[in-house]
């Protein structure tokens, strides 16, 4: 089986796999003053609730954006499985071709949802990540990486708005029943949701616009199906992406034997 961990500035997301197939996952919240001791203890723990042993993982492959937590991963790992995680960079086996100024700078969480994406569509994408912050990528039928754009996530910017105000209070990310608030709190849910939903389906149109070509659209991150019922541009949701990604990665450094 294979551990697949992508370490976001927010969460960490980890699963299992078994022949690329996810058979159990969950998300840590990322904090850069746990020891690799202390992460070893939670995977431990988790792997136990699964029921997983830990001598059936073979293999273990990271995406990270959070190069202090990329190091200490790569210590734990070594010591968990008894060898070296992948870390994936631009150089891996995506299966794409990278039409970016600095491909080195691209997160590696946007490279592995791409590789993921197009392997299981083979068409023209554009594909919305709701993290820390919220991306745009865009994929040629070809298979060519475009680029997009990058925007303040949903929940830092909803934070930011409780945070740098006085008097509005922190609410949930929730969809009102009308876009017309009555009180406060709907009033901000209105404004964040529909807002956002409408940033989302702005951008979309305007790469679709800019590349003269309608692209199917699809959502990962945590908070995608929160936004996709009121996006007028999202046709899919794909919770699990980063997942699939990283062990389609994995297994073209690893072609099976014979």
């Amino acid at each position: 089986m294979l551990l697949a961990i992508d370490i976001g500035n927010s969460q960490i997301a980890c699963g299992v796999l078994r022949e690329n197939n996810l058979i159990a996952d969950w998300r840590l919240a990322t904090d850069h003053t746990k020891t690799p001791d202390e992460y070893d203890i939670i995977l431990r723990s988790l792997l136990n609730i699964h029921k997983i042993e830990l001598s059936s993982i073979h293999g273990c492959i990271i995406s990270s954006v959070v190069p202090p937590l990329t190091k200490s991963f790569e210590v734990l790992l070594h010591a968990f499985i008894g060898k070296s995680p992948h870390i994936v960079t631009s150089s891996c086996p995506l299966g794409l071709t990278l039409r970016y100024d600095n491909p080195e700078e691209i997160g590696t969480d946007r490279l592995v949802n791409a590789a993921a994406a197009y392997a299981h569509y083979q068409q023209g994408l554009i594909i919305v990540d709701f993290g820390t912050a919220t991306t745009f990528c865009t994929i040629t039928q070809q298979g060519e990486y475009l680029g997009g754009a990058i925007a303040p996530g949903l929940k830092s910017a909803a934070d930011s708005l409780h945070l740098k105000t006085a008097k509005l209070p922190k609410v949930d990310l929730a969809i009102p029943d009308r876009i017309i608030g009555r009180d406060t709190a709907t009033s901000m849910q209105s404004g964040i949701m529909f807002g956002y939903a409408g940033l989302v389906d702005a951008i979309v149109k305007r790469i679709q616009q800019d590349i003269q070509q309608s692209l199917f659209v699809i959502a990962t991150g945590g908070l995608a199906s929160t936004i996709s019922p009121i996006s007028e541009t999202i046709q899919e949701v794909r919770p699990h992406l980063t997942l699939e990604g990283l062990a389609l990665i994995y297994s073209r450094m690893n072609p099976p034997c014979g």
